[in-house]
C-alpha cells in the first residue's frame, strides 16, 4: 500500500510538526509523495531546522510557519497565508501538552495551558480549514492525534484527559456533520512512543518505564515509524471509507485497563512529586 505516490499532490499541515511524532509524520508524508508539507508550532528556529533536515532526508517541499494554535487570530492568519498557494487537503492536529501531577496541586493556568493547546488549538485549526473547505466544496481529511485514555480518563494527567476527550467528541461529531460535504475526520491514539520530551517529563524514572512495559501485552513501546505509517494510511485515499473512528496503536495496553498513568502515579513518593512540580507542560509543538 505504501507506494511512492500514495499522497501524491496532497498539501498537508501538521501542527506540532517540529519534533517527535509530528516530525516523523512529516518525513513519511514526504516519502509518500506529498506535494507540500507545512509544519507549525511556536518555536520557529526548531521548525526551520526540522524543515531543512526533512528536505535533505525525504525531499519535497516543506514550509515552517510559527503559529500558536491557541490564538485564533494567529491561526486564521496562518491558514490564510497557506491558502494563498492553494487549499490544504489534509490537516493533522498534533500539537499537544501534558503534565504528570496530582490534580489538586494544579493551578488554573496549568489547566488552561494544556486544554488551550490540545482542545482549543484543534478547534481553531479545524474550524479555520473547515469553513474554507465547505465554501469551496473541497474534499479533505482531518486526523486528530488523540490518546487511548480519551475514552476512559486517567488519573494524574487530568487536563490532558479532559482535552483529548473533547477532541474525540469533535472528531466524531464533525465526521457525521461534515462527512456529506466530503470531509473525513479520524483520530489516531498512540500508546507510549519514545520521544525525548515526553519520556523525560511523563516517565522520568526507570521503574516507571518498566511498569509501562509490563502493562503492555507486547512488552515494548511503539515506534515513530509505526505511528507515521498508520497516520499515512489514515490520511490517504486508501482509508476513504473510515470516518469518525479512533484507532488505537498501543500494543493492546488499553485492553488491560484505563491509562497507565493511573498506576504510574501511585508509584511516586512525596519527594518525587516535589521534584516534578517545577516542570512545565510537556509540549509537542
Amino acid at each position: 500500500m505504501f507506494q511512492r505516490d500514495l499522497l501524491k499532490d496532497k498539501r498537508i499541515l501538521i501542527t506540532g510538526g517540529g519534533t517527535g511524532i509530528g516530525k516523523a509524520m512529516a518525513e513519511r508524508f514526504l516519502e509518500l509523495g506529498a506535494a507540500t508539507v507545512y509544519i507549525c508550532g511556536r518555536r520557529l528556529q526548531v521548525l526551520e531546522e526540522t524543515a531543512a533536515e526533512l528536505v535533505l532526508k525525504a525531499g519535497g517541499a516543506v514550509r515552517a510557519l510559527a503559529c500558536d494554535v491557541r490564538d485564533r487570530d494567529a491561526v486564521e492568519q496562518t491558514i490564510a497565508a497557506i491558502w494563498q498557494d492553494g487549499p490544504l487537503d489534509i490537516l493533522v492536529n498534533n500539537a499537544a501538552g501534558n503534565i504528570l501531577a496530582r490534580t489538586e496541586t494544579l493551578s488554573p493556568r496549568a489547566f488552561d495551558a494544556v486544554i488551550g493547546i490540545v482542545l482549543q488549538g484543534s478547534i481553531n485549526m479545524t474550524m479555520s480549514c473547515g469553513r474554507r473547505w465547505i465554501e469551496a466544496g473541497h474534499r479533505a481529511v482531518v486526523l486528530n492525534i488523540l490518546t487511548t485514555y480519551a475514552t476512559t480518563g486517567s488519573a494524574y494527567v487530568v487536563p490532558s484527559a479532559v482535552a483529548k476527550a473533547g477532541v474525540l467528541a469533535l472528531t466524531r461529531s464533525l465526521a457525521v456533520e461534515w462527512g456529506p460535504r466530503g470531509i473525513r475526520m479520524n483520530g489516531l491514539s498512540p500508546g507510549p512512543v519514545r520521544t525525548e520530551g515526553a519520556f523525560s517529563r511523563l516517565l522520568p524514572k526507570p521503574e516507571m518505564e518498566q511498569l509501562a512495559l509490563e502493562h503492555n501485552p507486547l512488552r515494548r513501546f511503539g515506534t515513530l515509524e509505526e505511528c507515521a505509517n498508520l497516520a499515512a494510511f489514515l490520511v490517504s485515499d486508501a482509508s476513504g471509507y473510515i470516518n469518525g473512528e479512533m484507532i488505537n496503536m498501543d500494543g493492546g495496553a488499553a485492553l488491560q485497563g484505563a491509562g497507565q498513568f493511573s498506576a504510574i502515579g501511585r508509584m511516586l513518593s512525596e519527594a518525587d512529586w516535589e521534584a516534578l512540580k517545577p516542570r512545565k507542560p510537556s509540549p509537542r509543538e
